[in-house]
């Protein structure tokens, strides 16, 4: 496996990161900021520096690479397979009336099923109902394929996400990447490193990912006494505080990011599904507790690997970033750290991480968590 990374300011001249070489046939991914993929020429002028690449765009709330976090910039992987092959299939959740179940079955049914080892998902942020998204991709795979990846971000914008294969970013789009080759080894990890606080209550009001009432009360104003002066900051603010939530047919609970408000409803939107009868609590962290878990995630990604991985697809949340701020980069050192000189980085922020919990194969969407998937040929 070859790898080759760039990046590049608005206005400024690709950059290599690291050392120039010449790759056949590479897959590219592209992270970056969503007004430069809006450009018109984007597709084109990757396209010149790899022309017989397959290229995967995704718009992020920020990129990593292998030795920072990059804002307000484009980060190009580019990543030649020895031993292995990959396949590229698409779909768009806008094409399927948003039904984020359906489109997510079909886009793994396009898969030729035998050899396929792994599926990285790159997917829109803003329509596609992320939990119906997950399922309907485990259920197209009996849940026996690992699938790892991400909610595409528009950093606290949250105006449009943008993905794309083989042409300008555009809204809707969700690009799968399947890989075969004997050889290949997967694992992941993931960690979030939040902490509950604060009176558990039920879920007496929800549809899909919009949350109306907690314990008889409506929702919004329960969150907006819990914040006090922050509530002026809503929904920015929220994702300092998402929401821990166990539901009666899942073993482990899971972490929703509040993406927005509605004040007419009295309700929140979150990022993910919500179901009736699940209790749930506020969560908060530090900056200290973001890294430890990003470490963590990173141990655990590596305990039982045959082989040094060679390539890590890093995955964390915008929440975190919010949280980390000025010391965003912190948590990437403490995962190259653990990883080692030899293994390349490279992923983004999102609005929505794509793994399973670890131990299980059936795929979730999580929020505020890291999430580490290393590869090796």
């Amino acid at each position: 496996m070859k790898t080759v990374q760039l990046k590049k300011y608005k206005n400024q001249n690709w950059q290599y990161v690291g050392e120039k070489q010449n790759l056949n046939k590479p897959l590219v991914l592209v992270f970056g900021n969503r007004y430069m993929l809006e450009e018109d020429s984007i597709y084109k002028e990757i396209k010149e520096l790899y022309p017989d690449g397959e290229i995967v765009f995704g718009s992020t709330c920020a990129e990593i690479s292998s030795n920072t976090v990059n804002e307000e910039s484009i980060t190009i992987t580019a990543i030649e397979f020895e031993k292995s092959t990959f396949q590229i299939k698409t779909s768009n959740v806008l094409n399927t009336d948003l039904n984020s179940l359906k489109t997510g079955s079909e886009l793994i049914s396009q898969f030729p099923s035998e050899g396929l080892k792994y599926v990285f998902v790159v997917s829109e942020g803003s329509f596609v109902n992320g939990s119906q998204l997950t399922k309907g991709m485990s259920t197209s795979t009996q849940d026996n394929l690992l699938i790892t990846g991400g909610l595409c971000g528009d950093d606290a914008r949250f105006e449009k996400t943008l993905a794309s294969y083989n042409e300008n970013p555009k809204e809707g789009e969700i690009v799968a990447i399947g890989f075969y080759g004997e050889t290949l080894e997967i694992s992941f990890s993931i960690h979030g490193g939040w902490t509950p606080f604060g009176p558990e209550r039920v879920v007496t009001k929800s549809k899909d990912n919009i949350l109306y009432e907690l314990d008889g009360k409506p929702a919004l104003d329960l969150y907006k006494t819990y914040l006090g002066d922050k509530a002026k900051d809503l929904p920015g603010a929220a994702l300092l505080y998402p929401l821990n939530v166990k539901s009666l047919d899942e073993k482990q609970s899971i972490v929703r990011s509040i993406l927005n408000i509605n004040e007419e409803d009295n309700a929140v939107i979150l990022a993910g599904d919500i179901p009736e009868n699940s209790k749930v609590q506020l969560m908060m962290t530090n900056v200290d507790n973001i890294a430890n878990a990003s470490e963590r995630a990173a141990k655990q990604a590596l305990e039982f690997r045959k082989n040094k991985p060679e390539i890590a697809l890093l995955v964390s949340c915008i929440g975190r970033k919010l949280v980390l701020d000025q010391r965003v980069e912190e948590e990437i050192e403490e995962v190259i750290e653990v990883l080692g000189n030899g293994t390349v980085t490279c992923g983004f922020y999102s609005y929505g991480e794509i793994a399973p919990f670890h131990g299980e194969t059936n795929c979730q969407l999580h929020n505020q968590t890291m999430t580490i998937t290393l590869m090796s040929e």
